[in-house]
């Protein structure tokens, strides 16, 4: 996937406010830019870095003209951006580079299901001749524990609800899918973070022993932009 804006690497500075980010430009100006990720951010917000900047340009009614990308943690890029592992996912369905879900004739995004029909699937796909619809949820996973990438971080009862409706959704036939975007290619396999969310971890154990399927896939990301590489190990 390219970033659908054009890039440039400055140097991050802090956050703040939540989906606030300051980053010294490579002119030196000092900008507050967009951060589009509401998790804590622990493990890949470190001062003095490298960061990702989109530009959105000057003829924007936006109130930020910058969009926080990535921040590189001396190792690889870490994704911070959200709204970008539901396409990469996507273009490598539809491109055939997931073997778990190819053969789906039909993908669609944000596709209302669940209880009363308030829930978003991330991913829907039918069509399939030989199995039954996918219901897939992406979760970016940006967390770092040696060399492990580990979800959520930051408590996540609205993760926790997407467990729980998976798991209806095996029950009434379908496939459920869990698909844990490893957003920096310094960790090598996956795992809950137990510390953390402790339910998190319990229901995703419990709903793998029902038939949902987790799967993670590890990103390589850049100036030139974000690429799933590799399926890695999910450590339950």
């Amino acid at each position: 996937m390219r970033y659908p804006h054009p890039v440039t690497v400055g140097t991050f500075v802090r956050r703040y406010k939540r989906f606030l980010a300051d980053v010294v430009l490579p002119s030196g100006e000092l900008v507050t830019v967009h951060c589009p990720n509401s998790g804590s951010m622990t493990t890949c917000a470190e001062p003095g870095r490298p960061a990702l900047v989109g530009d959105h340009g000057t003829g924007t009614t936006r109130k930020l003209r910058y969009t926080l990308e990535a921040v590189h943690m001396g190792e690889a890029w870490v994704s911070i951006n959200t709204m970008h592992p539901n396409r990469v996912v996507h273009e490598a369905i539809a491109g055939g580079t997931l073997p778990e879900l190819r053969g789906y004739t039909e993908l669609r995004r944000e596709v209302v299901y669940g209880r009363g029909n308030h829930s978003r699937i991330d991913i829907f796909l039918s069509g399939h001749p030989e199995l039954p619809d996918a219901f897939v949820e992406v979760k970016n996973t940006t967390l770092r524990d040696g060399d492990l990438a580990r979800f959520p971080d930051a408590v996540t009862e609205r993760g926790q609800k997407h467990i729980e409706e998976l798991e209806r959704v095996v029950k009434q036939g379908h496939r459920g899918v869990l698909v844990f975007f490893v957003g920096r290619a310094d960790c090598h396999a996956m795992a809950p973070a137990d510390a953390i969310d402790p339910r998190y971890g319990k229901l995703l154990r419990r709903a793998v022993k029902k038939g949902v399927e987790a799967l993670a896939y590890r990103a390589e990301l850049g100036p030139e932009g974000i690429a799933l590489v590799e399926r890695v190990d999910v450590r339950l």
